[in-house]
């Protein structure tokens, strides 16, 4: 590990003495503090917010937009309680775990498991969970600062899944795990590069949808299920979540399953609304007209 990234480490070990409620406490103000400066961040989820929820009137939506912006602050500062304390010592912060018995069945099942889990609550914390319960391969994209990678190995250790990288040689060690009943881990939201997705509806808007999961479920009959850690309140820690995939996912039709797709994605969403990642601009993509743009948004 590089020296500046072995500093990092250590600075993480440090603020993760600091209690989960001080840490979500301080995310929850640089979340309002970016609000009120009216950041580009803010901006881009107002924007989601106001198409994912648009019956809401004018103060309904501020007071969601506070919310959003608050849970999004959380998500930053509390990775240092997750990653610093060690993957042992943060599974200690989940307080109950909902439809584990799906995937214990899946697991026993022998089939092969594809876990999707979105941009929601403390992933990285689900990720430590799932290592626990079985090995796992997740996909990835490699970061901009390649020795990140080594600060990642560090933090995760023995509870690191393996990572796999999102181009060819990758997808084929994914079906591989998969045909010997393995786990893979993929984020069911992440926005595939032009040509590589289909448009499927997402909270009634379209949205350019991997199509990587529905094949993969497809052709391997892999059981699928949906997985996310929502933040209790007030730093009381975490509840995971697993939910059965919506019927359709594996479907010959790329339009229907990415359909089905997406609606496995708002149904995790609607039980932990303003722990989305809502910054994430989900609706921008070649051949749309992008909302986030202020002078085509203000013409639709």
């Amino acid at each position: 590990m590089r020296a500046d990234m072995y500093l990092l480490y250590l600075l993480l070990r440090l603020f993760a003495l600091l209690p989960l409620r001080a840490l979500q406490a301080a995310g929850a103000g640089l979340g309002r503090l970016a609000l009120w400066r009216r950041t580009r961040t803010a901006q881009h989820v107002a924007v989601n917010l106001a198409i994912a929820r648009p019956g809401l009137d004018a103060s309904a939506q501020a007071a969601l937009l506070r919310a959003a912006m608050a849970e999004s602050g959380k998500s930053a500062t509390e990775i240092v309680k997750i990653w610093g304390s060690g993957a042992e010592r943060s599974l200690r912060l989940v307080r109950e775990v909902r439809g584990e018995a799906l995937f214990d069945a899946a697991l026993a099942a022998g089939k092969g498991v594809i876990v999707a889990a979105p941009h929601l609550g403390c992933w990285e914390l689900l990720n430590y969970w799932l290592c626990r319960k079985t090995p796992m391969a997740i996909l990835y994209r490699p970061p901009r600062i390649a020795a990140v990678e080594g600060l990642l190995r560090k933090v995760r250790g023995a509870l690191a899944p393996e990572q796999v990288r999102a181009e060819g040689a990758g997808v084929r060690t994914l079906y591989k795990r998969l045909a010997a009943g393995g786990t893979v881990g993929i984020l069911p939201d992440q926005k595939p590069r032009a040509g590589e997705g289909e448009f499927a509806p997402f909270f009634g808007r379209d949205a350019l949808t991997m199509v990587l999961l529905p094949r993969l479920a497809a052709r391997t009959g892999a059981t699928v299920l949906y997985a996310f850690a929502e933040r209790l309140p007030r730093g009381a820690g975490y509840r995971i979540h697993f939910l059965p995939a919506p019927d359709g996912l594996a479907d010959a039709d790329l339009g229907v399953a990415c359909a089905a797709l997406n609606r496995g994605v708002e149904a995790c969403v609607e039980l932990a609304f303003a722990q989305y990642q809502w910054q994430y601009k989900r609706w921008s993509a070649h051949g749309l007209v992008s909302p986030y743009d202020a002078e085509k948004a203000g013409s639709e």
